[in-house]
């Protein structure tokens, strides 16, 4: 039987760390699911590179923490980085957020990683610390702030592939004017995003704003209105099918907001 396991190697772009990298941003990702198939081995292979070479080529210094390694992450590394990024995986524990029951369509449930993603979010909160959260990392902001989730989304059609498809596709999202993520792509109140996710946020978290939603009026995007820099997004600007300059300016958004802090304390 086939074993689909991802080390940091395979994700971390080539060559050694950049010599003239500015900041470091901590990007939290998991890399190995429980049952890991080749089709989730491949996404996570392929968005999690990504990711990371586009943080790379912002200037930033990467440090990867995968939380599906029997390592304790280095939670004082983390608070030290200058930003730090939350990737997607899989679905949240529905313990977390008060949900009780079989949830349908449910994978990858990995307890240890939301104990130690949460961590890292919760103490993002506390230190005011510049944030993205991506797809799972969005919902595990919600779940940090006191929300919850909807565990099945039904009808799912307009956020993942159906049955025989593939699992990500183009959606449509609105922006919230006066927002972070309004900030990222001035002059636009769309975006034709990449998005595969059957959960998302239901009750929405204290202190958090709703900053996108999908046309059936799910909430693809939240920030804190307490913290400086704090923003998650449902959808996945690290697929490479989609638009290379909305990636790139998501991104570039986190690494600038690591320099202009970097900058402040002298």
């Amino acid at each position: 039987m086939t074993e689909y396991l991802l080390t940091p190697a395979d994700v971390l772009p080539a060559g050694p760390p950049r010599a003239d990298a500015d900041v470091e941003i901590a990007v939290i990702g998991q890399l190995n699911l429980p049952d890991q198939t080749e089709e989730t081995y491949g996404l996570l292979k392929r968005f999690t590179a990504v990711a990371l070479q586009t943080i790379d080529e912002a200037g930033a210094r990467i440090r990867f923490v995968d939380v599906t390694d029997d390592a304790e992450p280095d939670y004082a590394a983390i608070r030290a980085a200058d930003a730090i990024v939350v990737l997607g995986g899989g679905d949240v524990e529905g313990a977390r957020y008060g949900h009780h029951g079989e949830v349908p369509n449910e994978y990858g449930v990995d307890p240890r990683s939301d104990e130690r993603q949460l961590r890292v979010i919760g103490e993002a909160i506390d230190d005011d610390a510049a944030l993205l959260a991506i797809c799972r990392g969005s919902q595990l902001l919600n779940v940090a702030s006191g929300g919850t989730l909807i565990p099945d989304l039904d009808p799912s059609d307009l956020h993942r592939g159906g049955p025989g498809e593939p699992m990500f596709h183009d959606e449509e999202v609105l922006l919230e004017p006066g927002t972070r993520v309004a900030a990222i792509y001035p002059d636009r109140d769309r975006l034709v995003v990449r998005s595969g996710h059957h959960q998302a946020v239901d009750r929405v978290g204290d202190r958090l704003r709703v900053v996108a939603r999908a046309h059936d009026g799910v909430v693809e995007g939240t920030e804190r209105v307490d913290r400086t820099w704090i923003v998650g997004v449902q959808w996945h600007p690290e697929d490479d099918d989609g638009p290379a300059d909305d990636r790139r300016a998501i991104f570039r958004a986190i690494v600038d907001e690591a320099r202009r802090r970097r900058s402040d304390r002298g």
